[in-house]
C-alpha cells in the first residue's frame, strides 16, 4: 500500500509515454537508421568500382552523344505513360475514401507532382506520401481519411508488382529461368499461385469495404473494384518505367524483357533499402551486375540517360507547373479560386525548393569532378589568373555540397535557409563561369534562384538552431549522394595515375589535381557540418527561467493547484500582453509542448493558444498541449489538431468526504496507529520551510538513492531550493521529532489541493505513507478545500469501440494488457478506493504519427528519455 500511495500523485504522468517511446526508439535505432542504408551503398559503389574498371570515360561520353533520337522519344514516351499511371492512383484512392473533398484533375496533379519530387529526393528527404497527405489535407480532406487514402494507394504499387511476376512465371518466358532458377513447373506452378492468390484477395475484397481485426490491429480495406483498379494502374507504372530504360539499352541488351523486368525490380528495391537521393549509385550497380555484361560504355550512358528521362524530366515539368499556378494564384488572389490554390500547392512547394537546392549542388559537384572544356580554359587564360581558376573551382564543390545540406531547411520552410540558399546559389552561378566558362550550368543555377525567389512566401519560418544541421536521416542521403558524385570524379580520372605530387600540382591542365582537392574540401565541409550537428543536438539541458511577478499574481488566483507547477522554472511562459493569462510550454527543439491549459482568463488564454501555435508554425516545430481537460477542446479542434484521451483525472469531492467504508480500513488503522506509536502529522508553513531545507533534502536524496532515479520535470516536480520554498509543507514526525517523510502542498486559490513530491527515508514506518496521505487529506477538508486531487491514470476510461481512432484502440489495448509491465489497472484502482470524481484528460496534438512523436518529446521532458523510465521502472518492479 505504501508503494501505490508514493507513486499515485508523483509519477503518474510518465507512464503514458513508454509504449509509443519504445515504437520510437527502435525505429529511431543508428544501426537501422544508420548502419543499413551505408552497407547497402558502400558495397553497391564498391561493386561499380569493379565492374567499371576497364571503361573509358571518354567512350560513355561518346556513347550519350550517340544516343539514338528514337530511342530518346520512345523513352521520354515511357516516362510520361508511367506518371500518367502513378498519378491514378491518388485519384481512384480518394475517390474511393473521401468522394467528393478533391476534384480528380487536382488529385491526378497533385500525386503526378508528388512523386516528381519524391522520385528526385528519394525516400531519405520525404516520401510522396508525405508531401500528397499535407497536400490533401489542406485541401480539405480529414487527417485520417487522407492517410487511409495513401495507405490504399501504395497497395497499387505491389498489386501490380504481384501481378506482373505472377504472369511472367506463368508463361516462363525465354530467359526468365537464368533470374529465377527454378524448375520450369515449379515456375508456373507459382505464377498460377500468385494469381489466384490476387483473385482469392479481390473476392474477399467484394463490393463493399471491409473491417478487419486481428490481434488488436484493425484495417479498413478496399473494395474489390478500388483494388483491381489501382492494380492495373501499378502494372501500367512499373511496365512503362521498365521500358524507360530498356529502350535506352544497346541492342544486344535489350532483348529478353522479362529477365530484364525482374533486374529492374531489384535494382529499385534496394535503391530504395539505401537511402540515396533516388537510389543513386545502388540502382546502377544493381543493373549492372544483373544483366551479366560488366560494366560497358554504352551501358553506362543508358543508364545515365535513364536518370535524366525518368527523374529530371519529370521533375522539371512538375516544377515548372508548380510556377506557373503559384504565379498565377498570386496575382489573382482575391479570387477564391486562387486561394484554393495556394492551399494546395503550398505543401508543394518547400520539397520543390529542396529539390531545386540539391539539382544545383549537385550540378555544382559535379562539374569539379569531371574534367573542364579545353578551348573554354583557353579563354580564360587570357583573362583571369590560374589561382582565381583554382580557387572558383574548390569554391563551386564546397557551396555544392552546402547546397545538397541546405535543402532540408528549405524542407522546413525557414527562411534564413532560404536566404542563404540564394546567396550560395549566387555564389555558384559565378563559380561556374570563373572555373571553366560553364554558362550552361551558371543559367540552371538562375533559374533555381528565379525559382526560389518566386516561392518567398513559402519561406516563413525562423528555427534558433543553424540552418547547417543533419540528423541521422539526412546525413546518409547527402553522404550517399557525395560519394557517388566522388566515385564519379575517380571513374573520369581513372587514367590518370596516381602520386602525391598531384595534390600540389597546379596548372591549366590539372583537372585531376583540382578534383582531388575540391573533393577533399567538399568532405572537410560535410565532415564540419556533421560534427557542429552532433555537437548542437538536443540536451536535456534545463537552466531555470525566472518566474514573472506578473505569473505569480495569476496562479495566486487560479482554482487550479497543479498550475503551481509553473514555479519549477523548468518551462517558458508565455504571458499575455496584458498579464491576464500564461501558459507554460517546453521548447524539445523538436516541438513546443505546453503542460495543461492555460491559466487565467478565458479569452485571452484562447489568445494564447494560438500564439503559441504561430509561434511552433514559425520555427517549424510541432505544437501539442498535453493534459488538457475539455474547457479549451473547440479551440484545439478549430486549429485543427487532434484529440486524443490520455486518462482521466481522480478528485476528492472534501464536501462528502469521510474515512467511513471498507475501502478505506487501511488508512483508518494508520490514522490510529502513528500517534500511538509517537508518529506526528505537521505543516510547515512557507515562510519556515527555508529553515527546514537540509533536513528535508536529506531524505529527498534517501529516497531518490532507492529508487536509483533521477529528479522528473515538466508535468511533475523537483526538490530544488527555490521551488520547494513556495509552498507549505507537510510532515510527518517521529518520536524524537526527527522528520522522517515530507509532501510539498499546491494550493489553487484555496479551493483545491494538491500532492506533487512526496518523500521517505528509511525512519518511515510501514503505515507511515498511509498516514501522511490520510492526514493532509483531513487538513484540506478542516481548511475549507473543495476539492483533494489525487492525480492522473493513465489510459483509464479510454473507449475501446472498433470504430473509436486508432489510438483510442491502442491506448485501450495497452490499459488491458499492459498491467504487468505499468501497473495501469492497479494505480485506478489505488485512487478508487477514495471514491473519486473522475474527469478526462487528453492530448492535442497534430494527428497521424505526430501522436507517438509528441508523447515520445513528453516522455523526455519528464523522465530525459526511455533510459531514465526504464532504470525507474525496473527498480518499482526489483
Amino acid at each position: 500500500m505504501t508503494q501505490e500511495i508514493e507513486n499515485a500523485p508523483l509519477e503518474t504522468p510518465a507512464t503514458v509515454a513508454p509504449p509509443f517511446a519504445r515504437l520510437q526508439r527502435w525505429a529511431e535505432h543508428p544501426v537501422i537508421k544508420l548502419g543499413l542504408p551505408l552497407l547497402v551503398l558502400g558495397v553497391a559503389i564498391f561493386v561499380l568500382h569493379k565492374l567499371a574498371g576497364d571503361v573509358s570515360p571518354k567512350r560513355v561520353v561518346a556513347d550519350i552523344s550517340a544516343a539514338s533520337p528514337k530511342a530518346l522519344l520512345l523513352a521520354l514516351g515511357a516516362t510520361t505513360l508511367s506518371y500518367l499511371a502513378i498519378a491514378f492512383y491518388d485519384v481512384i484512392s480518394l475517390g474511393a475514401v473521401a468522394p467528393g473533398i478533391v476534384a480528380p484533375r487536382v488529385a491526378y496533379l497533385v500525386g503526378g507532382a508528388g512523386y516528381a519530387i519524391s522520385n528526385l529526393l528519394g525516400v531519405s528527404y520525404l516520401t510522396g506520401g508525405a508531401v500528397r497527405l499535407r497536400t490533401y489535407v489542406a485541401a480539405g480532406v480529414p487527417f485520417h481519411r487522407a492517410a487511409l487514402a495513401l495507405g490504399t494507394s501504395w497497395s497499387g504499387f505491389w498489386t501490380g508488382l504481384v501481378a506482373l511476376l505472377g504472369l511472367l512465371m506463368m508463361f516462363h518466358p525465354k530467359g526468365l529461368s537464368a533470374v529465377l532458377p527454378i524448375a520450369p513447373g515449379l515456375e508456373t506452378a507459382t505464377g498460377v499461385a500468385l494469381i489466384v492468390g490476387l483473385g482469392a484477395v479481390m473476392a474477399f475484397l467484394g463490393r463493399r469495404a471491409r473491417h478487419v481485426r486481428w490481434r488488436g490491429i484493425e484495417a479498413d480495406l478496399p473494395r474489390a473494384s478500388t483494388a483491381s483498379l489501382l492494380m492495373l494502374a501499378g502494372m501500367a507504372d512499373l511496365l512503362f518505367a521498365s521500358l524507360t530504360l530498356w529502350v535506352l539499352l544497346p541492342p544486344d541488351l535489350g532483348g529478353n524483357y522479362a529477365y530484364f523486368f525482374v533486374i529492374f525490380m531489384a535494382a529499385i528495391g534496394l535503391g530504395i533499402a539505401s537511402h540515396s537521393p533516388g537510389g543513386l549509385g545502388v540502382f546502377e550497380a544493381t543493373v549492372i551486375a544483373g544483366l551479366g555484361t560488366g560494366a560497358r560504355p554504352d551501358l553506362l550512358a543508358a543508364l545515365v540517360l535513364y536518370r535524366v528521362v525518368y527523374t529530371l524530366y519529370p521533375f522539371a515539368i512538375a516544377t515548372l507547373g508548380l510556377a506557373a499556378g503559384w504565379l498565377w494564384a498570386q496575382r489573382h488572389r482575391l479570387d477564391h479560386a486562387a486561394d484554393l490554390a495556394l492551399a494546395i500547392m503550398g505543401p508543394l512547394v518547400p520539397p520543390l525548393a529542396a529539390g531545386v537546392a540539391l539539382v544545383s549542388g549537385v550540378l555544382l559537384m559535379l562539374s569539379g569532378s569531371v574534367p573542364a572544356e579545353g578551348s573554354r580554359l583557353d579563354l580564360l587564360r587570357d583573362v583571369l589568373p590560374l589561382p582565381v581558376v583554382e580557387f572558383s573551382h574548390l569554391t563551386a564543390s564546397v557551396t555544392g555540397v552546402m547546397l545538397i545540406v541546405l535543402a532540408r531547411g528549405l524542407y522546413q520552410r525557414l527562411t534564413r535557409a532560404w536566404v542563404m540558399a540564394l546567396i550560395l546559389l549566387s555564389v555558384g552561378i559565378v563559380a561556374s563561369l570563373v572555373k571553366g566558362l560553364e554558362w550552361e550550368q551558371a543559367l540552371t543555377i538562375a533559374i533555381s534562384g528565379g525559382l526560389l525567389i518566386l516561392f518567398r512566401q513559402a519561406f516563413y519560418r525562423v528555427q534558433d538552431a543553424s540552418v547547417f544541421r543533419l540528423d541521422l536521416r539526412w546525413f546518409v542521403s547527402v553522404t550517399a549522394l557525395v560519394a557517388a558524385i566522388t566515385w564519379i570524379g575517380f571513374f573520369a580520372y581513372k587514367h590518370v595515375e596516381y602520386r602525391d605530387t598531384l595534390w600540389w600540382q597546379f596548372a591549366w591542365k590539372g583537372d585531376a589535381s583540382r578534383f582531388l582537392r575540391a573533393t577533399v574540401g567538399a568532405s572537410v565541409v560535410l565532415a564540419i557540418i556533421a560534427l557542429g550537428s552532433i555537437l548542437s543536438a538536443r540536451k536535456r539541458l534545463r537552466p531555470r527561467q525566472e518566474i514573472p511577478q506578473a505569473v505569480r499574481d495569476i496562479l495566486a488566483q487560479s482554482d487550479d493547484a497543479e498550475a503551481q507547477l509553473t514555479l519549477m522554472g523548468d518551462k517558458e511562459v508565455l504571458l499575455d500582453p496584458e498579464n491576464r493569462a500564461f501558459i507554460a510550454y517546453a521548447d524539445t527543439g523538436r516541438a513546443l509542448i505546453a503542460r495543461a491549459d492555460p491559466v487565467g482568463e478565458e479569452e485571452a488564454a484562447i489568445s494564447l493558444i494560438w500564439a503559441l501555435r504561430e509561434k511552433a508554425d514559425r520555427s517549424g516545430r510541432l505544437c501539442a498541449f498535453y493534459g488538457v481537460s475539455p474547457r479549451f477542446l473547440p479551440t484545439f479542434l478549430d486549429m485543427g489538431l487532434s484529440i486524443v484521451k490520455i486518462g482521466e483525472t481522480a478528485r476528492i469531492d472534501l464536501e462528502t468526504f469521510s474515512l467511513d467504508g471498507p475501502k478505506k480500513k487501511n488508512f483508518r488503522y494508520a490514522l490510529s496507529k502513528g500517534p500511538r506509536d509517537g508518529f506526528k502529522f505537521e505543516v510547515i508553513p512557507a515562510a519556515q520551510v527555508p529553515a527546514h531545507l537540509p533536513e528535508l533534502r536529506a531524505i529527498s536524496d534517501a529516497w531518490l538513492a532507492q529508487k536509483q532515479g533521477e529528479e522528473k520535470s515538466f508535468a511533475l516536480g523537483a526538490f530544488t531550493d527555490d521551488y520547494i520554498v513556495n509552498f507549505d509543507c507537510a510532515v510527518l514526525r517521529d518520536p524524537d521529532g526527527k522528520i522522517v517523510a515530507f509532501a510539498n502542498l499546491l494550493k489553487g486559490n484555496g479551493r483545491e489541493l494538491c500532492v506533487d513530491l512526496m518523500r521517505y527515508d528509511a525512519g518511515c514506518p510501514g503505515y507511515g505513507m498511509n498516514q501522511l496521505f490520510s492526514e493532509m487529506i483531513l487538513w484540506a477538508q478542516a481548511g475549507g478545500f473543495k476539492w483533494f486531487r489525487l492525480g492522473n491514470a493513465p489510459f483509464s476510461g479510454i473507449e475501446r469501440h472498433r470504430l473509436a481512432s486508432v489510438w483510442n484502440r491502442l491506448g485501450g489495448f495497452l490499459y488491458e494488457h499492459g498491467e504487468r509491465l505499468y501497473s495501469f489497472e492497479g494505480l485506478r484502482s489505488f485512487k478508487e478506493r477514495w471514491d473519486p470524481v473522475w474527469s478526462p484528460h487528453y492530448l492535442a496534438s497534430p494527428g497521424g504519427l505526430a501522436v507517438p512523436r509528441v508523447l515520445y518529446e513528453v516522455n523526455v521532458l519528464i523522465s530525459g528519455g526511455v533510459r531514465g523510465l526504464v532504470r525507474r521502472e525496473g527498480k518499482e518492479k526489483g
